[in-house]
């Protein structure tokens, strides 16, 4: 039996993704100051679709005339098409092929969320060519724009669980050659923007989470089936996707030059066990663990972020009462596991 909830049960995809898409005033209000209109370049990915329709209706609520342009390959079938039904522009586009990026309509607002994880130790050229080499492409091919980029707490090496997590001012040391192409993403853009002169924001991102992806769910689902829990990575950093995409909207009255870094995450230092404990006690399970807490993890302090934007709209506990209801009710799953107990940066 499910304990008490917090919020409304989220009960069907419509719902999650009004929820993931619902604006707030403070959103309402960055967008009707933004001039022009806003390019999302990956918005197939996993927060691409939500944030695109948060941006769209936004724009509704303040009543002004600005354009959501949401480009993709579109492999996944339907999604064009429901982002079209939310007022959002689609353009197909696989942006590694020449000239891609010559076709695209010239936009003052520009948010990338391109990039590739999971596969890259089978694929490492692949991955240096779309985590660094596209990611120059783009800020030269708009070097008229303002850019928001998406990056990854991953160039940051662990850090002691009782430390509050890496800073903005943490030198970067990433593991693995995954998030060493991440840091070359950050690098090259960094040299492009300063060259352009290029205001831009990198958000250093550390777990968006939802009811059907996420640290969160891959944690109650192995509560769910009874499967042991590593616990080699023994705490991390989650925030509600919709508020991760609420940062990335309000993070493009931030751009600069040279450009700003922001660490995105929830305020919180999770530990693992704990979170499959309180799983365990809304599932009705007892959560199976393997493996033993090291004193070290990858984590992020969002402590300038929450300055300057606010904190994350949507609590950790709310978040953890909701993916416990979805797994109950049998809620689809993009069955895409974060592996956010690897050590090794090898995904």
């Amino acid at each position: 039996m499910i304990a008490r909830r917090l919020a409304p049960r989220l009960e069907s995809v419509e719902a999650l993704e009004e929820m993931l898409s619902r604006p707030t005033p403070d959103i309402v209000h960055v967008l009707s100051r933004l001039d022009g209109d806003i390019l999302i370049l990956g918005v197939g990915g996993k927060m691409g679709p939500s944030l695109a329709m948060l941006a769209q209706r936004a724009i509704s609520e303040a009543g002004i005339e600005k354009r959501v342009i949401g480009v993709s390959r579109f492999s996944q079938p339907g999604l064009a098409e429901k982002l079209c039904r939310a007022g959002v522009e689609t353009i197909a586009c696989d942006l590694m092929r020449p000239q891609a990026l010559d076709a695209l309509p010239n936009v003052p607002n520009v948010i990338y969320m391109v990039g590739t994880k999971f596969g890259t130790s089978g694929q490492h050229a692949r991955t240096w060519a779309i985590n660094t080499y596209l990611p120059g492409q783009v800020v030269s091919r708009f070097r008229h724009s303002r850019i928001v980029l998406f990056s990854s707490g991953n160039v940051y090496p662990l850090a002691p669980v009782m430390g509050g997590g890496c800073t903005e001012a943490t030198s970067p040391a990433p593991i693995g050659e995954y998030g060493q192409s991440v840091l070359g993403r950050e690098r090259i853009c960094e040299y492009f923007c300063g060259h352009f002169q290029v205001p831009g924001v990198i958000l250093r991102l550390n777990y968006a989470v939802e009811a059907r992806y996420g640290v969160l769910l891959d944690i109650a689902s192995k509560v769910w089936a009874g499967e042991p829990i590593d616990l080699c990575m023994g705490h991390v950093n989650v925030i509600w996707q919709g508020d991760a995409n609420a940062f990335a909207l309000c993070a493009l009255l931030l751009a600069e030059v040279p450009l700003r870094v922001l660490n995105i995450t929830g305020p919180e230092t999770v530990s693992v066990r704990s979170l499959a404990l309180w799983f365990g006690r809304l599932l009705g399970r007892t959560p199976q663990f393997e493996g033993s807490e090291q004193p070290d993890a990858l984590l992020s302090n969002a402590q300038e972020a929450h300055r300057l934007l606010g904190y994350p709209r949507v609590p950790l506990g709310q978040a953890v009462h909701w993916v416990a209801e979805w797994i109950v009710a049998g809620g689809p799953v993009w069955g895409k596991p974060t592996q956010f107990h690897v050590r090794d940066g090898t995904f």
